[in-house]
């Protein structure tokens, strides 16, 4: 099947002068209403506890310095404080132990380990073209037009530093002098969504994963993240081989993921759900 897709905008109500970069600052945890682009490093004393759900694909290995993907945005419904998420990780520890960096689109209100904006530690902006935070519009409705974003994570051998691309624009980067265990290479790449269950209804959240529909229905009704790319040692972009891919879903009851069959997408898939229901308890 051959799918047509369509840019989305990274929008913002001003513009920076000439030579300078834009500093935002705001409430720790003031409410995002619309689908808005972030980014995130996440240090070794950081722990996320267990009330975070996933349906990601994961490439292992051990020499990763890079990773992309281009994905269509969605509204999730978010609720009581949660977040919806779709995002690229790139990894290097486990647990406890990790660092990470992270960047792709989120909806809800939840102030999540991380950053949105220029309060990101040690996140140095380098663009005056567009601000992580920033709205993202148009987004893709139930049965219409597909509109996406990209997003690339690379370092840079020379400086150590992990740059961030989104929409073919370097934004800005992560020192490598921030990291231990990604001051180096990272060992996982992974890519798809997140949300976070509070449980604070007593039974499992409402908050959607990508639009709020089951994989299984595919091409403009489920959410999707297409051509999967690392890069490796020497620097050369690699499309992420579907043999090579591990999927990792925590509640496929919830939200789910399955391989898709779409022409001219590379290594892709569908992902996502609607949360609580008779079987998602």
């Amino acid at each position: 099947m051959e799918a047509k897709t369509l840019e989305a905008e990274l929008l913002q109500d001003w513009q920076c002068p000439e030579g300078t970069i834009p500093i935002v600052r705001s409430p720790q945890n003031r409410p995002r209403r619309k689908t808005s682009i972030f980014s995130s490093s996440i240090q070794p004393d950081v722990y996320l506890g267990n009330n975070h759900e996933y349906a990601q694909l994961a490439l292992l290995g051990s020499n990763f310095f890079g990773a992309s993907e281009r994905l269509n945005v969605w509204k999730p419904a978010t609720f009581n404080g949660e977040f919806s998420l779709t995002q690229i990780w790139v990894v290097a520890g486990r647990g406890t132990e990790a660092n990470t960096v992270e960047a792709g689109w989120q909806n809800g209100g939840y102030q999540r380990t991380g950053c949105y904006n220029l309060e990101c530690p040690g996140f140095v902006q380098t663009s005056n073209k567009l601000t992580l935070g920033g709205n993202i519009e148009p987004i893709y409705q139930y049965g219409g037009d597909q509109f996406e974003i990209s997003i690339y994570i690379h370092k840079d051998k020379k400086s150590g530093n992990w740059w961030l691309r989104i929409q073919e624009i370097d934004v800005g980067y992560w020192p490598g002098s921030i990291f231990n265990k990604l001051s180096d290479r990272a060992e996982i790449i992974m890519w798809g969504g997140e949300i976070v269950n509070s449980g604070s209804q007593g039974h499992h959240t409402s908050t959607q994963m990508g639009s709020g529909h089951f994989p299984s229905e595919g091409y403009r009704k489920a959410s999707y993240v297409r051509n999967l790319r690392y890069v490796d040692e020497s620097g050369t972009i690699n499309d992420a081989a579907p043999d090579n891919v591990v999927p990792l879903v925590s509640k496929p009851e919830c939200y789910d993921l399955q391989m898709g069959d779409l022409t001219n997408y590379g290594t892709h898939f569908f992902y996502g759900g609607p949360g609580f229901s008779d079987k998602c308890s």
